[in-house]
């Protein structure tokens, strides 16, 4: 095998942020750009050589041409095995699981997540260690560090591979395999849901169902599962096949984006269930008739039900949240007396608490959920939770919904994200917000009156890592909340979202708008951040 030792430049924009490196395409086409960052992530590794790495991503453009490359740095690099994705696919929690089953070194997962794909878009690549989640701050911020000195990359000359033929090739010392992208997948769900319920509810028309792929990697996952494994109608799948491009769609599961869904979930002749993942299957969307289930209800649900699905009957250890999701999920841990976890955003934070054996189950309110099988949200896992509850219940989603609302009470909720903020505008708000935290506890606003006023910071209690700047929160007497954070999954300019949330204990106002029941709340963070005054914005440009 011959190795090249390239010369190459650093650049001065390759800092990870949440899930890994995301920038547009054209940038991650510069000379070396790619190259690059992914011999700065194998520089900042040790005791690797002879080891094995999982590669793959969400089948978005340029994802075939970088995996070309990262193989020839890998095997550059002196890994051992390379295990490929069919086609380059691997959706993330698939990744995860590979990673975990096959004990391998890590993985790199190539994906901007519910970013848009295409020539003109977005791409991203983020490393996993050998737990199967995501790197942490001390293997990114390494990362970092290394981008901004390199001075050469390695390279094997060797041709390229077909990613599309499963089976194994050996090149001198390296092994490449080729592996099924979904088959372990597959068999792990098969592992942790009553299959046979499942395929019984189907084929008895007692479920329907409706899932939308949106072009993106859960397409073939879908199909294997839904229809091959379970039996449910081909039609039952719509925009089931991965495009480059996810068909000029937003792969992002929410009313917005998953227009389509939305409309039949919402028509006279709605499925039972309906749902939706994103780009690269890590994120879910669920809807019933007539209902859309938020994401922090919908974590709420799962935990609360848990113990009715085959892998979790003997109970959860305790749960965890991101911050700015609801505290739904506080509420049904303190019913069940167990511990509740509130991390940073970000599926790393929960690593740590999962291999500790802390939790079983976690999730946030940006579509997110995923439980101790993997280290990754999981978007197709939760939507085979809540068939599998439907199925077990033999209630419709609504019913579920309302009758867990009338037991431990509704905490309304929704998150309003101003996107493409100039990023000095989007720095001055919160120094604004900062600046008013000494003084904002005791005042009154209305009907709310300030109980704490922070800026969010985690301590990990499994290795006593801390975490700051996560966000600013302001809490108010009443249980009430309003949250403020910078993105960062966004490639242009930053992303301020703005999470609002009130708890309602009488039932018989928990079927209110929830725009309506916090109309004050939205009027007073307008007040505090000033994001419509300092941007000219009219209204966030997503509502969820």
């Amino acid at each position: 095998m011959q190795i090249e030792t390239i010369t190459t430049h650093p650049y001065e924009d390759q800092n990870p942020g949440t899930s890994g490196l995301r920038k547009k395409v054209k940038i991650f086409q510069q000379p070396g750009y790619l190259e690059n960052f992914v011999q700065s992530i194998f520089d900042s590794l040790e005791n690797f050589t002879g080891k094995s790495l999982v590669l793959g991503g969400d089948g978005r453009y340029f994802n075939r041409l970088a995996l070309q490359t990262i193989i020839k740095i890998a095997a550059a690099n002196g890994f051992g095995e390379l295990i490929v994705g069919q086609g380059g696919l691997l959706s993330t929690p698939a990744a995860s699981h590979i990673i975990r089953k096959y004990q391998a070194f890590g993985g790199l997962i190539l994906s901007a997540s519910h970013n848009p794909g295409g020539p003109d878009e977005d791409f991203g690549i983020k490393y996993n260690v050998s737990n199967g989640g995501p790197a942490s701050e001390t293997y990114t911020d390494a990362f970092y560090r290394r981008s901004l000195v390199i001075d050469s990359y390695k390279y094997a000359r060797i041709d390229d591979i077909d990613l599309d033929c499963i089976g194994s090739q050996q090149i001198e010392g390296l092994k490449i395999t080729v592996i099924d992208s979904v088959a372990d997948y597959a068999e792990l769900m098969q592992s942790i849901f009553d299959f046979n319920l499942l395929k019984q509810s189907i084929s008895s028309g007692y479920i329907s169902l409706l899932f939308d792929a949106m072009s993106a990697i859960t397409g073939p996952y879908a199909k294997r599962i839904l229809v091959d494994m379970l039996g449910a109608s081909p039609e039952s799948l719509i925009n089931a096949v991965p495009l480059e491009d996810f068909g000029g769609h937003h792969p992002d599961p929410n009313l917005a984006h998953a227009h389509e869904l939305a409309e039949r979930m919402f028509s006279d002749n709605a499925p039972t269930l309906g749902a939706a993942s994103d780009g690269d299957g890590d994120r879910n969307m669920i809807t019933g008739s007539q209902i859309f289930v938020t994401p922090s209800d919908s974590l709420a649900i799962m935990a609360a039900n848990a113990h009715l699905i085959p892998a979790y009957a003997k109970g959860l250890n305790g749960v965890a949240r991101s911050m700015p999701t609801s505290q739904a999920l506080d509420r049904v841990a303190a019913y069940y007396n167990i511990p509740c976890y509130e991390t940073p955003t970000g599926w790393k934070f929960f690593g740590n608490l999962l291999d500790a054996g802390k939790i079983t189950l976690c999730g946030e309110e940006s579509f997110g959920t995923g439980s101790d099988h993997v280290r990754e949200k999981d978007g197709l896992w939760a939507v085979l939770f809540w068939l599998n509850l439907v199925a077990v219940r033999r209630q419709s989603v609504a019913d579920i919904v309302h009758e867990h609302w009338q037991k431990f009470g509704r905490d309304i909720y929704c998150r309003h994200d101003y996107e493409a903020i100039e990023t000095p505008i989007a720095n001055g708000i919160v120094e604004h917000l900062r600046s008013q935290l000494p003084t904002l506890a005791k005042q009154s606003f209305g009907d709310y009156v300030v109980k704490f006023a922070d800026e969010f910071s985690y301590e990990d209690s499994v290795d006593g890592s801390v975490s700051r700047n996560q966000g600013i929160r302001v809490g108010f007497e009443n249980g009430s909340r309003i949250v403020f954070r910078l993105s960062g999954t966004g490639t242009v300019g930053a992303t301020l979202r703005i999470y609002l949330e009130r708890f309602e204990a009488d039932s018989a106002l928990h079927d209110q708008e929830a725009q309506v029941v916090l109309n004050d709340l939205i009027i007073l963070a307008e007040q505090l951040c000033e994001v419509k005054k300092r941007t000219g914005r009219t209204a966030p440009n997503i509502i969820t």
